[in-house]
This record gives C-alpha cells, structure tokens and sequence, in this order.
C-alpha cells in the first residue's frame, strides 16, 4: 500500500524517494482514472482508425496482396507510437521544467506518471535528452514508416528498422540507468506505480521493437538476396 505524501523543502509530494525537493509541487486536480482513461482511449482510437484503415481494399502490400494481420497489426503499432512519441512525450521534451507546477491536462499526465519514475517530475538530465530524441526524431519517423507502409515505398522496411532499433536504444537505456540508480525512483514493488506505470508501459518498447527489427532484416536480406541474383544472371 503507498505511502502518504511526504513534505520535502515545504512541498508535500507522493513521489519516491521520499525526500525528493520537488519546489512549486502543486498536485493533479485530475484523477488518475480521467488521464488513463484519456490515454488509452486516445491511443485505442489511433489503433482501431488505422486497423480499419489497413483494411480496405486499396489497401495493399508489396505483392499486390491484402495487408496479413502481423503487418495490419505492425502499422497500428506506428501510428498508437506517432501519437504517443510526437504529443505526449512531444509536451514533455517542451514543458518539463514547468510540469510540475503546471495544470495542463498532458502536464498531470506526467505527473501522474512520475508515481512510476519521479526523474520526469525533476527533469532528470536523462529523461530529458532521451524523451526529445524520441519526441523529435522517432515521432514523425513512425508517422513516415506509417505512411510508407500504407504506400508500398520502398523506403518502408528501413524506416522500420531505424525507428525501431531507436525504440530499443531507448528503452534500454531507460531501463538501465534506473538499475544503475538503484530504482530509487519508484515505490519497489508496486502493482500500479512499479510494475505497470515503470515496468509494463515501457517494456513494450522492448519487445515490440526487437519482433520489427527480425522482421525488417528479414526483409532487407530477401531484398538484397533478391538483387545479388539479378546482378548475378546479368553479369553471366
């Protein structure tokens, strides 16, 4: 069970550590459900437009074939991370030095989601650097990867592999730096804080990303095997 906040430097908190000086702290008159709710509808309604999307008939792969559900699913997985990356941590890699007095619906976004890893709320140097490399590059890269894929360009397998090799950097950095830190930043433990804010809402950026990048070498090596054979015969 959490704790109750705690005062530091005059400001009562409920982030970890329980010392941590957060001044101009003011809290979320937004309840947790509100912004969850917002979130996963807003990212739902970005998967299920681009699932329909996937589908219509125009809609078609490389061969000339209807999309399979792998890729329909792939492309769905660009456009939730084209929102998420380019607004949400978009307003992160803008307003961080202001989030935590700010009242701003996306600014309690944060600070809701600093209960999982308070280095949002003190705009660690780390989340900093790393939220506006995703926000700036990976955002509108996912939003061309959907595009290309919609598109059949041949561009679309590499820009899979970039942004999600990107993704996978990261997350793992991410990860790594708060083990290195002794996962001083969130309540150790905790079924919502911990293990679904800290753990599950990031490690997905792991898994997903490490499926793309088999799939987009696996196509890339189909690609060039496919053009070694064509230069070979034209050779011979």
């Amino acid at each position: 069970m959490a704790k109750s906040p705690v005062r530091a430097a005059g400001v009562p908190h409920p982030y970890w550590p329980r010392d941590l000086s957060i001044p101009g702290y003011v809290a979320n008159d937004r309840s947790m459900h509100e912004i969850l709710s917002f979130l996963f509808s807003v990212s739902g309604l970005f998967l299920l437009s681009t699932w329909v999307l996937t589908g219509r008939k125009w809609a078609r792969d490389g061969r000339g074939q209807e999309f399979g559900v792998g890729r329909r699913l792939a492309i769905c997985w660009f456009a939730v991370c084209a929102f998420i990356h380019g607004v949400i941590e978009g307003w992160f890699s803008l307003y961080y030095d202001v989030i935590p007095s700010d009242q701003s619906f996306l600014s309690q976004l944060w600070k809701e989601y600093s209960k999982g890893d308070s280095r949002y709320v003190i705009a660690d140097n780390f989340t900093v650097c790393m939220e506006t490399v995703t926000a700036w590059f990976w955002g509108p890269l996912s939003l061309w990867t959907l595009f290309a894929f919609l598109a059949n360009k041949p561009c679309r397998f590499v820009l899979q592999l970039i942004v999600s090799l990107g993704q996978l950097y990261g997350a793992v950095l991410y990860f790594y730096t708060e083990h290195r830190d002794g996962y001083s930043h969130s309540q150790m433990g905790h079924p919502l804080y911990f293990w679904f804010y800290f753990v599950f809402m990031n490690v997905l950026w792991i898994i997903i990303p490490l499926v793309l990048i088999l799939d987009a070498w696996r196509h890339l090596q189909q690609a060039q095997t496919h053009t070694d054979l064509a230069q070979k015969e034209k050779t011979n």
